[in-house]
């Protein structure tokens, strides 16, 4: 079985059905992208993992049952979520949100995390005591990666992190996001439009179409497969 093991899996909203029995894995450190069009049913799939939405299927990480799960307890398996919008508690400071991030924790190392995460952002200590509403996109999806890495979670699920980003500042995230998985071993499960940059931090990728999974390979592979290529690469 896999780290992350999603098999039949079926959800929508009220009598609408938007996942029609996707199946997915993530191995443990592994970085995985999930490509698709709008309404594809890309951050339907990263709900059901969180438990913001229920499902019929089965979802495992590390052998735990994920589906209809409450989010509280599905975060404190090691499953931390990265909202598409960036999901920032606009009123609170930036390191307010941080905390924020550990609350499922109860060991003595927060601040020394805290500090770990200033050091790789270091917009966010220059910008510790402001507003998190106050911050550019590109900062508030700094905060929203670095609240998730507080939890010390072992999968981080993001949707759209490129979504409303200038492309310099797309590509210094995807880069970060590349670091975060080769250096700490957290695995990561992405869903984005911005086929290019997320295939060239991924493993592996599949192609999401109206709520089935049409395309899967390697993230050269898929770089490679003509349909992707014209669909999503532009090319």
């Amino acid at each position: 079985m896999s780290f992350l093991d999603v098999r039949n899996l079926v959800a929508g909203y009220g009598p609408v059905q938007v996942l029609h029995g996707i199946e997915l894995t993530v191995e443990a450190g592994e970085a995985v992208v999930v490509l698709g069009a709008n309404g594809a049913g890309k951050t339907t799939t990263l709900r059901v993992l969180s438990g913001m939405l229920h499902a019929k299927g089965e979802a495992t990480f590390d052998g735990h049952a994920l589906v209809n799960r409450s989010p509280s307890s599905i975060a404190r398996l090691g499953i931390a979520h990265v909202p598409q919008g960036r999901g920032t508690f606009t009123e609170l400071t930036v390191e307010e949100n941080l905390r924020l991030g550990a609350y499922t924790r109860r060991d003595k190392e927060i601040g020394a995390d805290l500090d770990r995460w200033y050091d790789l952002f270091p917009r966010l200590r220059d910008r510790s005591d402001q507003n998190a509403g106050s911050m550019s996109g590109g900062e508030q999806q700094m905060l929203a990666i670095a609240r998730a890495m507080m939890s010390r979670p072992r999968l981080v699920l993001l949707d759209e992190p490129s979504l409303g980003l200038a492309p310099i500042i797309t590509q210094g995230l995807f880069q970060q996001l590349a670091d975060l998985n080769r250096e700490l071993g957290v695995a990561l499960l992405i869903v984005e439009q911005n086929a290019m940059l997320a295939l060239g931090i991924a493993s592996r990728g599949y192609v999401l179409e109206t709520g089935m999974i049409v395309a899967t390979g390697t993230g050269t592979e898929l770089q490679e497969n003509d349909e992707v290529r014209r669909a999503y690469l532009g090319v």
